[in-house]
């Protein structure tokens, strides 16, 4: 994507009568967070209605609030607007809300029953001088009349990652005010969604980060959508949705069954104090999803005890996330670790992670309680001191992966599968022959490697090659469009070292390159010095393919470090495993 010369910047357009958009737009990332992962910038959509009375749907975030508030006294005069309706509140958008009502402090503010909680208590945090003004607060469906034909119905729409969540429908405009669902981290020119804007990949990437973990919610959510005869879509992240709303319902739908249909199950508990928690929690989820497994997310600030009880009663294993306040485990972390001591059963697999300031004893406290209970885990205890890096949460996925392989391997020993003899369509597709190399990558702090064999030349012009990816690797996180990587090929006679190396289980985060020597490639990855050649890649496009994904890149720069070697190659009788 071309980058303009302003990083960032907002932009005001229309989008239905009476009805406008002030898309803040960033072409780098904001923050490291595992959604921002894909590096294609964002937008922050905040919308205008304007009736008899005119709203404000919810402000970006602190980098924005200089330009924002410029575009807006642009747009209309601040005194005009009567509402602020808030879809959901963090710390950031906090900070430009209190700038609006430094400029306006007649507002009132709209917003769910969680979100007024959070407002206060953002509120007492920040030591607002004069408080909040008046709060109008949702607590079921209702509707907000602006005049002029825009009756706005408010619906409150939460889940474990937005419990203030709150979306709008605009009957004037039949626009439906997403929020956070529907979105993309991506940033461009054009407004409204087209083949050339954001392609299946970023909205699919987009849910399995923030929504797959709370899937049961989602459903919820989009069956309370379909009362809605929408004609546009708009979310707060990413280009808005007209002819591909109904089907962004579908594909929502599809993938809230591919999570509710697993035969195995997470329970993911956590607390967040600032989000960091909050984070690491979406990374495991991300690699326990990944590797076919369900995660259901609970917040342990607005879950009830029986829904707790509950979920973990049917699952195979649970997590547990954690901040340090004051040197303690929050209260509500605390209640639902007294209720997985009382449900769960000892044959569940357990976990514990957390973020921390000056110190981390609610980890090790968590750590204590479960192993006195007699409880087995799935990773070593993770521990991150204030704000996750892309390292950080490169083990936190891998985590969550390895804990879900741990239950489907404990899942197969209670029920081994009958032994099949191979088919002769198993046996022939066997006889396929793959070099033998090995995938190595870097992207800042993060890096990661896997041996492959299922390698072949796509293409002329360009150079090009696919490679097929498991889905519960480690590296495919780190294999999309734009990323780089390094194939090295072995070579025949010297390929057993390096095989045994790379196929050796590794633990979350840990270097796969100790012991082996290496090159810097130009893309920053590392080439190996023994592989007989390598080809320098950058990630074209990718295709879901079963339990694969099939990767094309293009070939940037190569060379043959031994003419007169030759390719390593493996050779298989069955097509059913590698």
């Amino acid at each position: 994507m071309t980058s303009p010369p302003a990083q960032r910047d907002v932009q005001v357009l229309p989008v239905g009568a009476d009805s406008w958009v002030l898309q803040a737009r960033s072409w780098t990332r904001l923050k490291f967070e595992i959604e921002y992962a894909l590096q294609r910038g964002t937008t922050s959509n905040t919308f205008l209605i304007q009736g008899a009375k005119t709203a404000l749907l919810t402000p970006p975030g602190e980098t924005f609030t200089a330009l924002f508030l410029v575009e807006l006294e642009r747009l209309i005069p601040l005194a005009r607007i009567d509402y602020v309706i808030v879809g959901h509140i963090n710390p950031n958008r906090f900070k430009t809300l209190l700038e609006l009502l430094k400029l306006a402090p007649h507002l009132t503010i709209v917003c769910s029953n969680p979100g007024a909680a959070a407002l206060r208590t953002l509120s007492e945090a920040e030591e607002v001088p004069v408080g909040l003004p008046e709060l109008q607060v949702i607590r079921s469906q209702e509707t907000l009349d602006l005049g002029r034909g825009h009756e706005l119905h408010l619906i409150p729409t939460p889940t474990p990652r937005w419990p203030d969540g709150l979306c709008v429908y605009d009957t004037g405009t039949a626009i439906l005010y997403t929020d956070k669902f529907f979105g993309a981290h991506v940033c461009g020119e054009p407004l409204f969604e087209g083949s050339e804007t954001v392609d299946n990949t970023d909205r699919r990437y987009y849910y399995d980060t923030l929504m797959a973990a709370q899937a049961r919610q989602v459903e919820t959510v989009l069956e309370r959508f379909e009362t809605w005869p929408a004609q546009i879509y708009a979310p707060v992240h990413g280009p808005l949705l007209r002819q591909l709303g109904r089907d962004i319902l579908k594909h929502y739908r599809a993938w809230n069954r591919e999570q509710t249909s697993q035969s195995l199950s997470v329970a993911l508990l956590y607390a967040s104090a600032y989000g960091n928690t909050t984070t690491l929690s979406q990374a495991i989820a991300r690699g326990i999803t990944k590797a076919g497994v369900a995660v259901e997310a609970i917040n342990c600030e607005f879950a009830s005890a029986e829904e707790i009880r509950s979920t973990l009663e049917h699952t195979a294993g649970f997590i547990i996330g954690s901040p340090t306040i004051g040197g303690h485990v929050p209260t509500p972390v605390q209640t639902a670790l007294g209720i997985v001591l009382s449900t769960a059963g000892k044959s569940q697999l357990a976990g514990v992670f957390g973020s921390f300031g000056w110190s981390g004893e609610a980890i090790d406290l968590l750590m204590g309680k479960l192993q006195d209970a007699g409880y087995s885990f799935g990773f070593e205890p993770i521990r991150v001191k204030f704000k996750p890096t892309a390292a950080t949460l490169q083990q936190c996925e891998e985590a969550g992966t390895d804990f879900a392989q741990a239950l489907i391997k404990k899942a197969k020993r209670a029920n081994p599968p009958t032994r099949q003899i191979d088919t002769p369509v198993e046996q022939a597709v066997g006889r396929l022959v793959g070099s033998l190399s090995v995938v190595t990558t870097r992207q800042g702090d993060a890096a990661s490697a896997m041996l492959a064999s299922w390698v072949s030349q796509a293409t002329f012009n360009p150079p090009g090659l696919t490679v097929a990816v498991a889905k519960d690797r480690a590296i495919e996180s780190l294999m999309y469009p734009g990323d780089t990587f390094v194939l090295n090929l072995l070579k025949e006679g010297k390929h057993l070292p390096l095989m045994k190396h790379f196929l050796k289980p590794f633990g979350p985060g840990e270097d796969r390159f100790a012991g082996v020597e290496t090159l810097d490639a130009q893309n920053g990855s590392p080439v190996l010095k023994d592989a007989l050649a390598f080809l320098e890649c950058r990630v074209a496009n990718r295709m879901d393919c079963g339990d694969h994904w099939l990767v094309y890149c293009t070939v940037e720069a190569g060379d043959v470090q031994d003419s007169a070697g030759k390719t390593a190659v493996h050779f298989r009788t069955t097509g059913t495993h590698y």
